[in-house]
């Protein structure tokens, strides 16, 4: 018997439960994986919490890495013994095991530079920052960013590879240690949005201009400061609603401020396309199998430390990436 972390309610922490459950042989278009290392990530939070309406009970958790002890017909993209990652939504929910069945589609052959816990920290948050430095527009040295978030998985990773393309990166963060870990991460400036006014602090670092672009995974508590940090037709790429999602706008705003963009994307639409995907992926193992970029493991948990894990995730406790060990 498997063990997975599974919910039969929707709410906070509290409602995980570490159950025992079958796992039986892939179908058609599926393997079996077992698991070495598994993400925590805080969209996870959204499914347990009813945000991500999924049917229950169910499983938690899109992002894990480990090798394939079986396959299904019609699959040809690994075989038996791979070393294998994944990230997804749907498709892929239900990480949070010792092993489990899975469409074959979504995993990633892992090179022998990548260890299994790199693999489960950054597959997810990486490829993230590989479509918003790669993907999402045509950044060029000097330009300046806001990068919310920091200190946290996806942060740490866009700040280094933001440091590579020769870009400024304003970071924002909650405490002086933290601001201190996204500077030697690559940021070039840090706020404290606890006791700094952000929007403020930034046009004094840019000498009233405002920044290129801000990458936002907290929504509605800073959706407006991010606004007011762009310069004249910048870019907000809304990626994340830590905070609750961003209320209903009058599109004009953005005139008002600016003529300024605004996006809301999704990685899902950009890994869909396999060849993209493995684009994607190639060049984010590239940087960190030649230690370009770092991966931060900070926190370790097992997997009857769920809710524990849930709970330090969402009270901001955690820096960098988080994984459970299996």
């Amino acid at each position: 018997m498997a063990r997975a972390v599974r919910f039969h309610d929707i709410g906070g922490p509290e409602v995980l439960r570490l159950e025992e459950v079958e796992v039986g042989d892939p179908g058609p278009g599926q393997v079996r994986i077992r698991h070495v290392a598994v993400g925590l990530n805080f969209a996870d939070t959204y499914f347990r919490s009813g945000i991500y309406p999924v049917p229950r009970p169910s499983g938690i958790g899109v992002e894990a890495s480990g090798t394939v002890t079986a396959i299904g017909h019609d699959v040809g993209n690994v075989a038996v013994g791979d070393r294998v990652t994944y990230t997804g939504f749907i498709n892929t929910l239900g990480a949070y095991s010792t092993e489990r069945l899975i469409p074959a589609a979504p995993l990633i052959r892992l090179p022998d530079t990548i260890a299994f816990e790199t693999a489960a920290a950054m597959t997810m948050r990486g490829l993230t920052a590989a479509y918003l430095m790669r993907r999402i527009r045509d950044h060029k040295p000097g330009d300046t960013v806001l990068l919310h978030a920091a200190a946290g998985g996806v942060g740490l990773i866009v700040a280094q590879w933001a440091k590579l393309l020769g870009l400024t990166v304003i970071g924002t963060v909650s405490t002086d240690a933290k601001a201190d870990l996204a500077r030697a991460y690559g940021c070039e400036h840090t706020v404290n949005y606890a006791r700094e006014d952000v929007a403020k602090r930034v046009r004094e670092l840019t000498d009233g201009v405002g920044v290129d672009v801000v990458f936002d995974s907290v929504g509605k508590d800073t959706f407006t400061a991010s606004l007011d940090s762009l310069k004249r037709r910048g870019l907000l790429v809304s990626v994340g609603t830590a905070s609750g999602t961003i209320p209903p706008f009058d599109p004009q705003l953005l005139a008002i401020k600016g003529s300024l963009f605004l996006t809301r994307p999704a990685l899902a639409d950009y890994i869909a396309d396999p060849v993209e995907k493995a684009a994607l992926a190639q060049e984010l193992f590239d940087h960190v199998g030649s230690g370009r970029i770092k991966i931060e493991i900070n926190q370790h948990y097992a997997l009857e430390d769920a809710v524990a894990a849930h709970r330090d995730l969402q009270s901001r406790r955690t820096t960098g990436s988080s994984i459970f060990v299996i």
